[in-house]
Parts: C-alpha cells; structure tokens; sequence
C-alpha cells in the first residue's frame, strides 16, 4: 500500500468509523507509526485540519504498536492450515475468518499490557525489547 490507498482510508472508513461509534474526532487519539505513507504530505494534511490528535511515535517502535501483534497472531492463524491457500482467494477468505475470529480477550490483553510494553521500552531507551 502506498500513500493514496491509505489516504482513501482515512478519507472513508476512518470517518465512517467515528461516525459508526458516535465518536467526534476530539474524542479520539489517533496512533499510527511512522510508515512512509502515514507520513505522506496529503495524510499529514488531512490528520492536521481533521481535529483528531496524534499519538508521539517513535521511529523503529513496532513493540508498542498492538496491530503488529494482531498481525503476528493472524499469521499463526493462516499458518495452522493443513494445507497452503489454492488462490489468492482462498488466502483472503482465510484471512478474514481468522481475523474475525479472534477472540476480543486477544485485543484486551493488549490493551491491558501497553503499560507494560511502554516501561520496557522506557527502560532500553527505546531500543529493542521482548514485548
């Protein structure tokens, strides 16, 4: 994905998003990394004038970003399959079932162990951690 897609994201399903929780974008604190396309001219733009306040990343911290660990437990998931995928969409219908099947206990155990990952990034000065 490069920078428009994700800015078609933020533009479409970010709004529909806080619009499908009754959320205004004050309300909310927005993380992302710092991926290039996050960080594109046209997204900077439109997360500046859309109200929503960013979350301070530092650069090279994937130990406290939760959606890495999401992705690191679908991996797992897709990879207890017998067989591999015949297809492409094979791969994208195991992807979503395996995606919504995850329990929200996954999700919440995140959320309750961010303290604990930020201490441990804390403690290396932002270097490498187990977390």
């Amino acid at each position: 994905m490069d920078a428009e897609p994700f800015f078609s994201i933020l533009e479409d399903e970010l709004q529909q998003s806080l619009e499908y929780y009754n959320k205004k974008p004050e309300d909310v604190v927005f993380q992302q990394d710092n991926d290039p396309k996050h960080k594109s001219k046209k997204a900077q733009k439109w997360l500046q004038e859309s109200g929503l306040q960013l979350m301070e990343w530092l650069p090279q911290s994937a130990d406290l970003n939760p959606i890495e660990h999401l992705w690191h437990h679908l991996k797992t998931r897709l990879g207890d399959y017998e067989r591999p995928p015949s297809g492409i969409a094979e791969l994208w219908e195991r992807a979503q079932k395996e995606w919504n099947d995850i329990p929200a206990s996954v999700c919440q155990n995140l959320v309750e162990n961010m303290p604990r990952r930020i201490q441990a990034v804390l403690q290396t000065k932002a270097g490498y951690t187990k977390c």
